[in-house]
C-alpha cells in the first residue's frame, strides 16, 4: 500500500511539473502582439462604440492586431454611405483604422440573408462564409482575445 502510494505521489507531481512547462511552452512572447477580435451583430450605436473602443485600443497598445467581425445588423456600418448617429460617415474612420492594421470581416451569411451585395461593402471589408464561425475559429485557433462592445 505505501509503495502504491509513493508511485501515486511521484506520478501527480511529475504531471504538476509537466503541466505548467508545457502552459510556457504554447504561451506567446511577452512583446508579441496582443491579438483581439471585437465582434459586432448589433447595428450602428454598437459600432460607434466599438470605433471609439478600437482607436483607444490602439493608442494604449499599437501593436496590437485587431480584426472586426460583424453579422447581423452589425455589418450595417460597413455598407457604403452608412453614418453614425450624428449622421457623420463612417468611412473616414474604417479607412483610417484599415491604415492601421484593423481588418473587417463580414458575414457571407448576412449578405445572403439580408440580401445585399458584397457590392455596396466598404472597399475594406473582406467576406467570410460565417460571422459567427469566424470569432470562433479566431479564438480557437489563433489565440484571439474576444472582445464586445
Amino acid at each position: 500500500m505505501n509503495l502504491l502510494r509513493r508511485r501515486f505521489s511521484a506520478a501527480a507531481l511529475g504531471l504538476a511539473v509537466a503541466l505548467p512547462l508545457s502552459a510556457l511552452a504554447q504561451a506567446p512572447a511577452a512583446d508579441a502582439p496582443i491579438k483581439v477580435v471585437y465582434h459586432l451583430s448589433e447595428g450602428i450605436p454598437q459600432a460607434s462604440r466599438a470605433i471609439g473602443n478600437i482607436r483607444n485600443h490602439l493608442a494604449a497598445d499599437p501593436k496590437a492586431r485587431i480584426v472586426v467581425v460583424s453579422h447581423g445588423l452589425g455589418i450595417d456600418f460597413l455598407l457604403q454611405g452608412a453614418t453614425n448617429q450624428m449622421d457623420q460617415p463612417f468611412s473616414g474612420s474604417i479607412a483610417d483604422l484599415a491604415n492601421r492594421g484593423v481588418e473587417f470581416r463580414v458575414c457571407n451569411n448576412t449578405l445572403v440573408s439580408r440580401k445585399i451585395d458584397a457590392s455596396r461593402l466598404a472597399m475594406e471589408a473582406s467576406v467570410v462564409p460565417s460571422g459567427v464561425a469566424e470569432v470562433a475559429r479566431l479564438q480557437a485557433r489563433e489565440g484571439f482575445v474576444y472582445l464586445r462592445p
